[in-house]
């Protein structure tokens, strides 16, 4: 990613930080909108689930600059994740959903600046989260 790009990501998430509530329930409402078939894969607390998705965002965002050392994070997530039974096929939805939000959350701020920056970031970590979950013993299974 370029610093541009990061520097886009980390100011459009800062805007929806103060949102991330609604911005949660925006997401995983479009995200079963689009793909049905994953809800199943949700057993927990869906504002419990949408505090962890926030979260994790917000670890990602802030460690965009430094992605060598993400990566022991992303790849033990992926991992995590092949246990709940998510596919690499699952990552499409995931992202159409996440740029969905982002463009209902910041309205006119969504440039075609910022939506590079967020298709740039997600294409690199879900690209490393699929990977890594293809390498996971429990994905041979």
């Amino acid at each position: 990613m370029t610093p541009d790009q990061i520097a886009q990501v980390r100011s459009s998430f800062a805007k929806v930080a103060p949102i991330a509530e609604p911005a949660a329930t925006l997401f995983y409402g479009r995200l079963f909108e689009i793909a049905p078939e994953v809800r199943g894969l949700f057993k927990a607390d869906m504002a419990e689930q949408g505090r962890k998705l926030m979260t994790t965002l917000a670890v990602v965002v802030n460690g965009l600059d430094n992605l060598p050392a993400l990566m022991p994070a992303v790849n033990a997530l992926a991992r995590k994740h092949v246990g709940y039974g998510v596919t690499a096929a699952h990552y499409v939805p995931v992202g159409a959903a996440l740029l969905w939000t982002l463009e209902q959350g910041l309205g006119e701020a969504f440039t075609p600046e910022v939506r590079d920056g967020w298709t740039q970031a997600y294409t690199t970590l879900s690209g490393a989260m699929i990977a890594a979950a293809e390498a996971s013993p429990a994905a041979a299974s």
